[in-house]
């Protein structure tokens, strides 16, 4: 494990909040606009570089084993990200987000993820230092989590189910019907009232907490660092937004990226018990990060390639179909 010191873990915090205000500074200043291919395309590619640079920095200065981790992680939790991008695309869709406000949405809602898995990695961290059972029961949670991502596999937009808070907050606050620009309250006739904006960050936030749910025991099946489990789910979150924009109509051509990821948190899963049990008996093998890492990646390489090989051929027939008078 790392000996991270108070400084260490500081300077980490405040270099993302400055290409976090950076970012901001430079993306969102002025009239709300669209995001273009190309400027999603960029930041991207920066967020990915920072991340594969401080990968490379821990190899430097740390070894092997504390690169490779965090690379196992951050590989995970991105892809696990992209996953999560599904949901936020039915979400906009669901509430007729304006594309152009689409941005200040997304960027809310990673914010809430930073804050609270920062808050469970913190928890996490401290339970499974005190109570070693624990890694069986996130060994078990993952293992049902992606049996759930097999069964919601075909589920679509419409099969959308709000959480509790986001029913009681429709009920409880009185709503405008349409979208006030970007605010999410607004004075009408000297009453106040939420926006439609304020409903979809509720429902991103919420969202964010369950996907923490499941992010958080997956990489911590990873490495037991915290300052690694931290700098993977920040580095992964950090560009997410653009993402959602780079990948935009891609996100509906990856039909079998639920299967890979649920292959992933399987093993992730049998691997957290398995060297849970390591400790009492003398069968049960402990998995090399290197064995983790190319798990990770060969899953997610040929997930996506089959997924885009499908929809390359399903398209035609959909053309037929809609050609058909």
């Amino acid at each position: 494990m790392l000996n991270v010191s108070v400084w260490g873990w500081a300077a980490v915090i405040i270099g993302m909040l400055i290409v976090l205000a950076v970012d901001l500074w430079i993306v969102d200043r002025g009239e709300p606009k669209e995001f273009t291919f190309r400027q999603a395309g960029f930041w991207v590619s920066f967020y990915v570089s920072l991340a594969v640079l401080f990968g490379v920095g821990l190899l430097i200065f740390a070894g092997p084993t504390p690169s490779g981790e965090f690379f196992a992680g951050y590989l995970t939790e991105y892809s696990l990200s992209v996953d999560n991008l599904f949901i936020f695309f039915i979400i906009m869709s669901r509430f007729s987000v304006p594309k152009v406000y689409q941005h200040k949405v997304l960027l809310i809602g990673i914010l809430i993820a930073l804050v609270m898995r920062g808050f469970f990695i913190a928890i996490g961290a401290a339970a499974l230092n005190q109570f070693h059972w624990l890694f069986y029961v996130f060994g078990v949670f993952l293992v049902y989590t992606a049996y759930t991502l097999i069964r919601d596999h075909n589920k679509s937009e419409e099969d959308f189910n709000e959480n509790i808070l986001l029913r009681w907050s429709r009920r409880a606050f009185p709503t405008t019907q349409h979208y006030v620009g970007s605010k999410m309250t607004v004075k009408v006739d000297g009453r106040r009232m939420v926006t439609p904006m304020l409903i979809v960050m509720i429902a991103i936030g919420t969202t964010d907490l369950l996907f923490a749910l499941d992010s958080i025991p997956a990489i911590f099946g990873l490495t037991k660092d915290p300052f690694i489990v931290f700098t993977a789910n920040a580095f992964a979150l950090m560009g997410l937004r653009q993402l959602y924009f780079l990948l935009g109509g891609l996100l509906q051509r990856l039909v079998y990226i639920s299967y890979g990821l649920a292959f992933i948190l399987g093993f992730i899963g049998v691997k957290l018990v398995l060297e849970a049990a390591h400790d009492s008996v003398s069968w049960a093998p402990e998995i090399p990060i290197w064995v983790s890492l190319g798990v990770i990646i060969l899953t997610m390489t040929v997930t996506t390639v089959l997924s885009l090989l499908k929809s390359r051929r399903d398209a035609p027939a959909t053309s037929a179909e809609v050609e058909q008078p």
